[in-house]
């Protein structure tokens, strides 16, 4: 099984590189609304939509992305600034203050419309950052993805090697408390080689704050995990697709990266 991961994972990383720094930017674009795709055909899995509801889930939110990409295409960057700003604060509401609340209540939604809603403001908004923060920079970008990545492999094998303290037993049992400190030590050391190595994205900023902000995305990190173990539990599934070997379904592989990529975009944004 590990090896199997391993194995998809080095082809995922890959691809990955090959699009992000060798093709044309039209195809991260067009990997950006891939992406979002196949997240709404598994969101619509874990949601119960009957099969002709899946289909016109999946078609609107096509359409939805389409329309993000010709927006962009037709207007100036300041123009695009406050419609962007608005995606992305859908986004920390739901991650800074909705998910919380859902995981600590324990909410169950059996409304396939809220459902779709819910999707909507997970994917959409990482597709957005997506096609964002690869304008900035496809280094930015991919610092951010690895951060992300980092504190996921740093908490697999600290919770697998040390994990005793159950982090979420009601809605992940395999998630642990060493496994979170195995993640913050991953992305310390992660930003510590970055900082060291003097790349642009960690340039300019003061060490401290720089590892600070790093602790609290793989807190995010942590929520997005969470919130997708939720509602695959809710759903009564293991994974929530079977496209990815040893990984289970994309949202699986991205569910961090749905609760990070937004709010990381929101900032840079406001920062322009």
């Amino acid at each position: 099984m590990l090896k199997t991961r391993i194995i998809t994972a080095v082809i995922l990383a890959l691809l990955l590189l090959l699009v992000l720094f060798v093709l044309p930017d039209a195809w991260w674009t067009g990997l950006a609304v891939a992406v979002v795709i196949q997240g709404t055909l598994e969101w619509s899995k874990l949601s119960r939509l009957s099969g002709r509801g899946a289909y016109i889930y999946t078609a609107l939110t096509l359409l939805v992305m389409l329309a993000l990409v010709w927006f962009d295409a037709s207007h100036t960057e300041m123009a695009q600034v406050l419609p962007h700003l608005l995606v992305y604060a859908v986004s920390a509401l739901l991650w800074l203050i909705i998910v919380p609340t859902w995981l600590i209540v324990g909410w169950k939604v059996e409304n396939p419309l809220l459902m779709c809603l819910v999707g909507w403001a997970v994917l959409i908004p990482t597709g957005l950052a997506m096609m964002d923060l690869h304008d900035v920079s496809p280094w930015v970008l991919l610092f951010v993805m690895c951060l992300v990545w980092v504190a996921d492999i740093g908490a697999y094998f600290a919770g697998r090697k040390f994990g005793k303290n159950k982090l979420a037993p009601n809605i992940s049992p395999g998630k642990t408390w060493e496994g979170v400190a195995g993640g913050m030590l991953g992305v310390t050391v992660y930003v510590l080689v970055v900082k060291a190595l003097g790349h642009s994205s960690g340039q300019g900023v003061i060490l401290p704050l720089l590892l600070l902000a790093s602790w609290w995305w793989v807190g995010l990190a942590v929520i997005g995990d969470l919130f997708e173990s939720a509602i695959k539990r809710q759903a009564g599934v293991k994974d929530s697709g079977a496209l990815l070997p040893g990984h289970g379904g994309l949202l699986d592989r991205i569910d961090a990266l749905t609760s990070t990529l937004p709010l990381a975009a929101m900032v840079i944004l406001l920062q322009q």
